[in-house]
């Protein structure tokens, strides 16, 4: 009979080695973004959380220590939907560290029935979602080139199934419907992953690779910052959802695996990838998707 001392050995013998490598992830004081974090610096990794609370990184610092048996883990301060402290905690990055092995666009929000703009006048949900994470791949494209094998996770969702994308009311400023403006944001997520593999294969990029993620329907904190219904909704819905150790896994996989090392542009699910369906989704609309997306967040990054 096997031990549960020898499955723990076993599964540690198994363990992808990240000894030398630094990662980031977003969105790491919870949910699915702790258990990426922890999980990673399990495996050795020199993680970077980046969060927008101080007193909630400090506190996740500390326990990731912990976890992982050694003090490799660093905060990184800033909020996505504000492009202004993004451009700074990349920089700050940029200084502590000469590479980045691994990116994991991880954090993601579901906003309120009222509209909020960020404090460059975004409307919030596409700033948090999407505008936040493009920059911030952006500006640490020359950290990840300098990697020998870089990885991106992107976290998306199959709420994506649900979008109903209009370029010319981007910001939803004639239709603002919270649930939809998140769906499309997920979807928006997928094709920056998508374009993005197009363009590393075009410019001959080959040690960097990205795929996005649909984690599940993940029982965490994820909906209560919309409040309202909304919120009750899923707290209702938590009991019949996944654990965010169950949650986490493919992220994991992408960010770690070995069998997946050189896979780019791909959607997975438990662990496996699957093709996108949905109609808006088409190489005219992720080229124009990224061009918008440069000018409001006023960068060019592999154009």
């Amino acid at each position: 009979m096997v031990t549960f001392t020898q499955l723990q050995t076993f599964r540690y013998v198994l363990m992808p080695n990240l000894q030398n490598q630094v990662v980031l992830v977003t969105g790491a004081t919870s949910g699915i973004g702790k258990v990426t974090a922890t999980e990673l610096a399990k495996m050795g990794a020199h993680v970077v959380l980046l969060a927008r609370n101080p007193e909630k990184a400090e506190a996740t610092r500390r326990e990731i220590r912990a976890a992982a048996g050694h003090d490799r883990v660093e905060i990184l301060l800033a909020d996505l939907s504000n492009l202004n402290q993004v451009r700074r905690a990349a920089a700050e990055f940029a200084t502590r560290h000469a590479r980045l092995d691994v990116l994991v666009n991880n954090a993601g929000l579901i906003f309120g029935s009222e509209r909020q703009v960020s404090a460059q006048g975004n409307e919030m949900g596409v700033a948090t979602n999407h505008l936040g994470p493009f920059l911030l791949t952006a500006l640490l494209f020359e950290q990840l080139r300098a990697s020998p094998a870089a990885r991106i996770v992107n976290l998306a969702s199959a709420a994506y199934q649900f979008a109903k994308p209009q370029l010319g009311d981007f910001q939803s400023e004639r239709d603002y419907n919270a649930l939809r403006v998140y769906g499309n944001t997920k979807l928006y997520n997928i094709m920056f992953t998508q374009e993005l593999a197009r363009r590393l294969r075009a410019h001959g990029i080959a040690n960097v690779t990205t795929n996005a993620v649909h984690p599940g329907a993940v029982a965490s904190n994820f909906g209560d910052s919309a409040g309202g219904w909304l919120s009750k909704l899923t707290q209702l819905a938590r009991p019949f959802m996944i654990s965010v150790e169950k949650g986490a896994e493919t992220s994991i996989f992408l960010a770690s695996a070995p069998e997946v090392g050189s896979t780019s542009g791909g959607y997975f699910a438990k662990k496996k990838p699957e093709p996108v369906k949905h109609a808006f989704n088409t190489p005219a609309h992720a080229r124009q998707l990224w061009e918008m997306s440069e000018a409001l967040t006023e960068t060019r990054f592999l154009s």
